[in-house]
């Protein structure tokens, strides 16, 4: 059984604590006793995070990252803090350089100042200042910055996540029940280490309580390593849906990107997830994102934490019954 901690008067603020990962550590930091303080863009939306605490527990205040101002604020009294925010495509003025490198400049610039050292940034496998994607790059660049103004940080990179509100099997599924080919970008050969968002919140939490020396980076992956190919196989198996899988050259893949995006911007963003792909995801598809040997060799993985992480066969079930044709009723017989 995990180890509840003793309720305590110590503050932590997450900015972007209201995201898919956010909700999970907050409801492990709320476990270990922290009084935790969401700073988020839109308060108003995070108020699901209230019932994963105790009463009062919990609160969101508004934090911008693009505003030193609102990061000031929103650390004030604060005994540690996370950096979760991160976008997977532009919009507007939320830019990859705005929110991910400049924006995590100036969250461990806020800390700092406010002499915080127990500090969390969340990046990505992947994350490589001369990549050509500027996902990647920004991340790398984040990263830096970071370190640069909080040698002490911890920080966390994760392959994919997957759990119940993930947009990664849920997106496939939903492409699954609305397309009659499904396409493989660069033939469905790139490989992935699809990890647990509950394991990837513990390691936060963890890291938080003073695991892991200051200063280094972690790389979260799960028990198993797949190909997009075999990925889109087991959605298939997994929500009883026969579809043909077509490769589709990168070239191609990110010239269709382009044409998405377009539209995208003229029609204000209404295509639907499933149907849109950017030029930036399909680079980011020509590498590989699993955890490298040297982090193993190092122990800066999920092991190295004492944790076993979950399966996607063991969890991704449970969640994508709804995308069969009758839904959990799928499998009942009637005799």
């Amino acid at each position: 059984m995990t180890e509840v901690l003793d309720p305590t008067d110590r503050i932590i603020t997450l900015f972007g604590g209201s995201g898919f990962i956010g909700r999970h550590l907050v409801r492990a930091l709320a476990r270990d006793g922290w009084r935790v303080r969401v700073a988020t863009r839109r308060p108003d939306l995070a108020f699901h995070l209230q019932p994963l605490g105790r009463v009062g527990q919990i609160h969101a205040v508004q934090a911008n990252v693009r505003y030193p101002d609102s990061l000031s604020q929103a650390l004030r009294g604060a005994d540690a803090a996370v950096n979760l925010v991160g976008i997977l495509a532009p919009w507007g003025k939320q830019t990859f350089d705005s929110v991910q490198a400049e924006g995590s400049s100036a969250v461990a610039r806020a800390a700092q100042a406010a002499g915080i050292s127990n500090f969390l940034h969340f990046s990505a496998i992947g994350a490589d200042a001369e990549s050509a994607s500027a996902y990647a790059r920004t991340k790398a660049e984040g990263e830096k910055a970071v370190l640069a103004a909080m040698p002490s940080a911890r920080i966390l990179r994760p392959s994919v996540v997957f759990g119940p509100e993930d947009q990664f099997f849920n997106r496939f599924a939903a492409m699954a029940q609305k397309m009659p080919v499904l396409p493989l970008i660069g033939g469905g050969e790139t490989r992935l280490q699809p990890v647990y968002v509950g394991d990837v919140a513990e390691a936060g939490a963890r890291l938080l309580r003073g695991a892991g020396a200051a200063g280094s980076t972690y790389e979260l992956g799960g028990p198993s390593i797949k190909t997009m190919r075999e990925i889109f196989e087991f959605v298939l198996a997994t929500i009883h849906r026969q579809r043909p899988l077509a490769s589709l050259p990168f070239g191609v893949a990110g010239t269709i990107g382009a044409i998405t995006e377009t539209l995208n911007k003229l029609l204000l963003g209404l295509i639907p997830a499933e149907f849109s792909i950017t030029r930036d995801q399909v680079e980011l598809l020509r590498h590989d994102n699993v955890v490298s040997q040297k982090a193993i060799a190092e122990g800066r993985t999920l092991a190295g934490l004492g944790l076993t992480p979950e399966s996607v066969e063991a969890v991704v079930p449970a969640y994508l019954y709804r995308y069969r044709d009758r839904g959990q009723f799928a499998d009942e017989r009637v005799v």
